[in-house]
């Protein structure tokens, strides 16, 4: 019998019930290159992350016309939605792909991190996603009690892997998340940070929803209250000296928008944090008993 023109390992697993209340469960891994046979047309009741990693080829989803795939790449299979590829014939294509499912799911596409608007996703790189997906792989080859609940967990990591993977780059070649994080406490508008990254409003409302299911406002409103969080945890700078580190001029602005945000006001947020603190400390470093309350010993007397 003739050898196949290429290479192909998987594994398939059964989750229970309490397994499937972690949120997401593995239902199966594979590493596969070459001359990979097409796939479909068909439909699936879960949802697949096929990542190519080198090569090219094609995919058909939704019965649309087939688009073009060049390495690196994601499709995303998703339930009820028919889908149809394969690799060039003439080449073939690396790939690795998770399949998965879970009431999680949900919350990972309203937060952008599976698009399934979008199921054809160029990437900048696999090495991140190929490691989580390695790690399946071996934790499956080894199997043991623990597999279900590893294999669970490395689907989340999977879909952040998968969302580094694809974050968006300015023109000026730094990743758009990145720059917008590092930005992020400037006292400058949207549209100044766009113009900071070469890119027109469209484009930066795009990347950053494609990468965080936010707007662009609020992707930078939680990294300044995160910075705000920290400066009246650690230090004793004034509420309007706080305001002004991460972007605010108007400190009862941002006293309310704080307020509103985190449900208590900035000065009540840092007495909590001073009282947190104190009680950490006496567990860490108990006072020492006096000598009058020194330790009952076996001679002691009552």
């Amino acid at each position: 019998m003739a050898t196949p023109p290429y290479s192909s390992w998987m594994r398939y697993f059964s989750p229970t019930a309490n397994h499937r209340r972690l949120g997401l469960v593995c239902l199966g891994v594979g590493v596969q290159q070459g001359e990979l046979p097409v796939v479909g047309p068909r439909v699936l009741d879960h949802h697949v992350a096929v990542v190519v990693c080198a090569g090219r080829g094609w995919f058909s989803h939704g019965g649309r016309a087939p688009q073009p795939v060049t390495a690196p790449a994601l499709l995303w299979l998703v339930p009820g939605v028919e889908h149809h590829y394969g690799p060039d014939p003439q080449t073939g294509w690396d790939e690795c792909f998770v399949d998965f499912a879970g009431h999680s799911v949900e919350a990972y596409t309203d937060l952008g991190y599976i698009t399934p608007d979008r199921p054809l996703v160029p990437l900048s790189g696999t090495a991140g996603v190929r490691h989580v997906v390695d790690g399946i792989v071996r934790a499956a080859r080894l199997g043991g009690p623990l597999l279900e609940v590893e294999a669970a967990a490395a689907v989340h990591g999977l879909l952040v892997a998968l969302r580094y993977a694809r974050a968006g780059v300015s023109r000026h070649g730094d990743t758009v998340m990145d720059t917008l994080a590092r930005d992020a406490l400037l006292p400058i508008s949207v549209a100044e940070h766009a113009a900071r990254l070469g890119m027109s409003l469209p484009e930066l409302r795009g990347a950053v929803r494609g990468s965080t299911g936010e707007g662009v406002k609020e992707y930078l409103l939680g990294i300044r209250l995160s910075r705000a969080k920290e400066l009246l945890a650690r230090t004793d700078l004034p509420v309007a000296g706080v305001a002004r580190r991460v972007g605010y001029e108007d400190a009862a602005y941002f006293s309310r928008l704080f307020s509103r945000r985190v449900g208590v006001a900035p000065v009540r947020f840092r007495q909590q944090q001073s009282v947190q603190q104190q009680s950490a400390r006496w567990l860490l470093s108990p006072p020492e008993p006096s000598p009058r309350e020194g330790p009952v010993t076996a001679g002691s007397r009552c």
